[in-house]
């Protein structure tokens, strides 16, 4: 995926893909799932793994660092966990070692712990919950770099990621720049909206239904 495209997408807010995604009748938006610290906006492409509940067989490496390992910087490292709260799935050290690799943030359907930690590495985690209780003996990587799905969302390796304070959306790396085209359409608009309140007009006026989809284009 061309860099351009993720500088395109890193303008963006979550909120104006998440309309782009709907304009387009696709699905990618997440909820339930935010920043766990003050995160920063991150954006960058998906390094997925999966995880399930630890069985007898003990596994041969610690949960997501086989996946810090293949990512290259920039990449968003993305765990399913199937939502799990009662359990982390991310601590303070996978933070550091992907801070070091120049990773661009991590993003859980499910927990995570050591959060000060994270926070003081500077390393964005997106979640559901922050708990103290550690994935040891209770859940392992199943897999990584295959789809997964995140708070119903299909995720493939490479499908691009932006998160910031309002959640978490994916897009499928083949329609992407469709999608950042036509969020670039809305954001232009919903910049000219709030201009156009903040200068006194009408927000009955400004916020009417036909203006906002005619800033799509009407429908695809």
């Amino acid at each position: 995926m061309p860099d351009q495209l993720l500088d395109r997408l890193a303008a963006l807010d979550t909120c104006a893909v998440s309309d782009a995604l709907d304009h387009l009748g696709l699905r990618g938006a997440t909820t339930g799932i935010r920043p766990l610290w003050h995160c920063p906006k991150i954006v960058g492409r998906a390094v997925t793994v999966k995880v399930v509940a630890a069985g007898p067989t003990k596994p041969d490496a610690h949960l997501a660092t086989p996946a810090i390992e293949a990512a290259s910087s920039g990449d968003v490292i993305v765990i399913d966990n199937a939502g799990r709260t009662d359990v982390s799935s991310w601590g303070d050290i996978l933070s550091n070692a992907s801070k070091t690799k120049g990773l661009a943030g991590v993003v859980i359907d499910g927990a995570c712990r050591d959060i000060d930690g994270s926070r003081d590495a500077g390393f964005p985690v997106y979640g559901r919950a922050v708990v103290p209780v550690t994935a040891r003996s209770r859940v392992v990587q199943e897999s990584f770099n295959a789809p997964i799905q995140i708070a119903g969302v299909q995720v493939r390796p490479g499908d691009l990621v932006i998160a910031d304070g309002s959640g978490v959306v994916f897009l499928q790396h083949e329609r992407a720049e469709a999608i950042v085209a036509a969020a670039e359409r809305l954001a232009a608009k919903e910049a000219a909206m709030i201009e156009a309140v903040r200068a006194g007009r009408s927000v009955v006026e400004v916020m009417n239904d036909r203006a906002f989809e005619s800033a799509l284009g009407g429908k695809p």
